[in-house]
């Protein structure tokens, strides 16, 4: 009961103060970021994930998810996107299928930037988003949700010094699942909240590191039945139009991989 009544308060702290969902930006981060593509230019990453699955997700052992993900700028405050995923999920040796692999649920998103940060200032950059998820992945293979995903969130983003930028994201699932294939937290009827924090250093003009917290919870604010996962990682800037991401993920209870890595690329033609 301690256990349970602890991991509630937590949940409750993380969404109030986190002030707005975990969004799909700022690789290999999930906390998403204030700002959009400019427009007229289109944004680009490359990322591929592999996660060591929970115990509770045997016989699934392990899934490896690489997203191509757009991004173009349709105004100076306004971006649309879309995130295309693939997925490999590997089966214990005494299922029938060793593993399944396909196509899951594709999502499109609109983001807009509603306030700037100005120095001197003490409020953040602030901007909205709306993602939509279509049942593309198949359900049967564990790689799609099998319903629609509604998503709303927002981010506040805040530089604590001329190197450092705080950015919180807070928002609403309406339906489907939080992450893509197997795993993550399914909700067919009734609301899930997330939330995450993250901190991001600039080392040099090349090398930026940074962590996150982030969480999801149902409506009664019970981790214990959720999704909690930590990210250390960064940036290397290889030329002006091309970013190497990298990222190491701890995650515990049930909806969240026990361990993972990220890789990927993030193009600015």
């Amino acid at each position: 009961m301690r256990k349970a009544a602890a991991a509630r308060s937590f949940a409750v702290v993380l969404i109030v103060l986190v002030f707005l969902t975990v969004g799909r930006s700022q690789t290999p981060f999930l906390t998403d970021d204030a700002d959009v593509t400019d427009k007229g230019k289109v944004h680009l990453e490359f990322v591929n994930e592999f996660d060591v699955l929970q115990t509770s997700l045997h016989p699934s052992l392990s899934q490896n998810t690489f997203v191509a993900r757009f991004a173009i700028g349709v105004h100076k405050r306004i971006e649309l996107g879309i995130d295309v995923p693939a997925i490999v999920i590997f089966n214990s040796r005494e299922t029938l299928s060793r593993r399944s692999s396909g196509i899951s649920d594709i999502n499109a998103h609109i983001k807009i930037k509603l306030i700037d940060e100005h120095e001197g200032s003490r409020l953040p950059a602030f901007a909205v988003a709306f993602y939509t998820q279509f049942p593309t992945g198949k359900v049967s293979k564990s790689l799609g949700s099998g319903v629609t995903d509604y998503s709303l969130y927002g981010v506040a983003q805040k530089s604590l010094t001329k190197k450092t930028t705080l950015r919180a994201n807070a928002g609403i699932l309406f339906a489907g699942n939080t992450v893509f294939g197997i795993g993550g937290l399914r909700k067919i009827n009734g609301r899930l909240f997330s939330g995450g924090v993250s901190v991001i250093r600039e080392f040099t003009d090349r090398l930026s590191l940074g962590g996150e917290i982030v969480g999801v919870a149902d409506s009664d604010f019970d981790l214990g039945h959720g999704q909690l996962q930590t990210t250390l990682g960064g940036n290397y800037v290889l030329n002006k139009k091309l970013t190497l991401d990298l990222g190491f993920i701890l995650g515990r209870f049930p909806a969240s991989p026990r361990a993972g890595a990220v890789i990927g690329i993030t193009i600015d033609p």
